[in-house]
């Protein structure tokens, strides 16, 4: 039978459809991969003009000419790279934090950022960042967990003479937000630690020196967090790259290098990349991640811009060949994994240095801090022979070089101004992020009630014998490391008892990092449905602590036994 050479008509569903070219998977905006043109609103305001720029204006136009003169994409784009951002209106509660417009939401105030990588600050730098923040900052300073130091209540017009203020004395603000190289964490006792084997503090250095404020780093797709120290005092697997101090048995001392951590909303850890660096090469390791970071990272959906998913995708033998080939131009030596210390360590209270002196560590509470304080322990350190003070990633600090025998007086007299140095568990063991009396982004408020929980526990149970770190966050951002905490708070809106929307936390138990042997990096237990009003907070972390000193087996963490008890222990 002959086949009809009759065209099927229009709409005839035994027709033959035409074959379809294949479809061109999406582009995530990979500069690498030739998608240059901007994908998003982010994207788009970094190429009009290189976030850096901006300072120019400030000084010429905006410090002059106030806050109603801001162009809007300086204001809340690229006046990050200066480390500012607009502070939340006062009396916005947290049910309208993701209701309102941006300009409806901010203040004509800013919080500003200063970088203190390593943590480092001298008497000068310290009486300095004391006087700004008495003058211009209403005696607002708080230490974050990444080491810096954080003001509010900033007018523009006051920023070029902060600026000129800290750039006097070695301090700047550049680059401590935005998307690009924040502040480096560096171990605070860099130097001067009598188990350090090799200083990194010169590799610190030179980063800093050769690319912060380079344009060549200074779009990338999102925020770059770093961290080196031959310590495991760190907390290095939440970092996009990480240079932990290891000794190779044929090469001696060097560093372990780790890529893709990174917590908020999509937690991941940072992963071994599997080589052995030595200090001086470290510098240009890590230039190759950032700029593999910057070439192929994903710029088109900004919650997938980090690191950690270009690592994931890719994972770590693919980073490394391409680390290697394009960005080095050489192999990188295999290396062996860190020795950890037998338990996390923290550096608070009176230590040893390799040089026969002292540091001692001391503990604010949720690290909130004030210029007056500030200058008073300037004064304090200098009295004791000390020039120098130390900001640490748990938002403490340290009071270096210390003669032994002026150590009881320096722990007395920080005591005296709020600085104790011999704190219960309680106070060494939480923090907070800022919250919703300043943050934007906030739905709870944080270190009112860090500070208000530390308070009553330490009334209720000051004799404590554990370590158990708590950590408030006031939204999901995990700015304050939640889902690594043996308690991780995360701030929401919950039911209260009369059935209204009252502030109040998710409960994220047996988190942490592998900052000690045998310890396991985890994200710990979620719960359904465990959460606590803010005002009963106290009662429940006070009950949950109570049931584990009654329950916890000999030398038994509290991340060990929130895994191995029943759900019903932990509520």
């Amino acid at each position: 039978m002959a086949v009809s050479s009759i065209p099927a008509r229009a709409g005839d569903p035994t027709a033959p459809r035409p074959a379809r070219a294949p479809r061109r998977p999406r582009g995530e905006g990979q500069w690498a991969l030739g998608h240059r043109e901007p994908l998003n609103a982010n994207e788009r305001i970094k190429k009009d003009d290189d976030p850096l720029n901006v300072r120019a204006r400030i000084e010429n136009i905006y410090a002059r000419h106030g806050f109603a003169s801001i162009d809007p994409q300086d204001l809340r784009g690229r006046f990050r790279w200066w480390g500012l951002y607009t502070q939340r209106k006062a009396g916005i509660d947290g049910g309208r934090t993701a209701v309102l417009e941006p300009h409806e939401l901010e203040d004509e105030f800013f919080m500003l950022r200063v970088r203190v990588d390593g943590g480092e600050l001298n008497l000068a730098q310290l009486r300095v960042v004391a006087d700004i923040s008495r003058e211009f900052a209403r005696d607002t300073a708080d230490i974050t967990d990444r080491q810096n130091i954080q003001y509010h209540w900033i007018r523009i017009e006051d920023v070029p003479e902060i600026w000129r203020r800290l750039e006097s004395v070695g301090l700047q603000t550049t680059e401590a937000c935005g998307d690009c190289p924040r502040v480096v964490l560096g171990s605070p006792v860099a130097g001067v630690a009598r188990d350090e084997v090799v200083d990194p503090t010169p590799a610190l250095d030179e980063i800093v020196r050769r690319y912060v404020g380079d344009k060549a780093y200074s779009n990338l797709p999102r925020k770059f967090k770093t961290s080196i120290s031959w310590l495991v005092d760190t907390p290095y697997e939440a970092n996009d790259v990480a240079f932990l101090g290891v000794d190779h048995p044929d090469h001696g001392p060097g560093f372990d290098v780790w890529v893709g951590g990174g917590l908020s909303t999509n937690p991941m850890l940072a992963q071994r990349l599997g080589v052995w660096v030595p200090l001086a090469e470290v510098p240009d390791v890590w230039a190759g991640v950032v700029g593999i970071f910057r070439d192929y990272g994903y710029r088109r959906l900004r919650n997938r811009a980090r690191l950690k998913f270009l690592v994931a995708d890719w994972g770590v033998a693919k980073f490394r060949e391409v680390l290697e080939k394009e960005y080095l131009g050489r192999a990188l030596l295999d290396g062996p994994a860190p020795e950890l210390p037998d338990r996390p360590v923290d550096h608070i209270g009176v230590h040893p240095q390799r040089d026969g002196r002292n540091y001692v560590g001391a503990s604010p509470v949720v690290g909130r801090v004030s210029g007056g304080q500030l200058a008073r322990l300037a004064d304090v350190a200098e009295a004791h022979g000390s020039d120098r003070v130390r900001l640490t990633p748990y938002q403490k600090l340290l009071v270096l070089d210390v003669a032994p025998e002026r150590t009881d007086s320096l722990v007395r007299e920080l005591r005296g101004i709020g600085l104790e140095a011999q704190p219960s568990a309680w106070r060494r063991g939480t923090m907070a992020c800022t919250g919703i009396e300043y943050c934007k982004l906030a739905i709870v408020e944080t270190k009112a009630r860090g500070e208000e929980l530390v308070a009553r526990l330490e009334e209720r149970l000051r004799d404590f014998d554990a370590d158990i770190s708590i950590h408030l966050n006031g939204c999901p951002n995990a700015c304050a490391r939640t889902q690594v905490a043996d308690i991780g708070l995360k701030g929401q809106l919950v039911v209260g008892p009369d059935g209204r929307q009252v502030e109040g936390f998710q409960v994220h138990l047996g988190g942490g990092l592998g900052m000690a042997e045998g310890r396991t990096a985890g994200f710990g237990r979620k719960l359904r449905g465990l959460k606590t009003t803010a005002e009963e907070l106290p009662e429940y972390v006070e009950r949950l602590a109570r049931r584990y000193l009654a329950g916890r087996e000999p030398g038994e963490t509290f991340a060990n036994w929130v895994i191995r008890v029943d759900e019903e222990e932990l509520r």
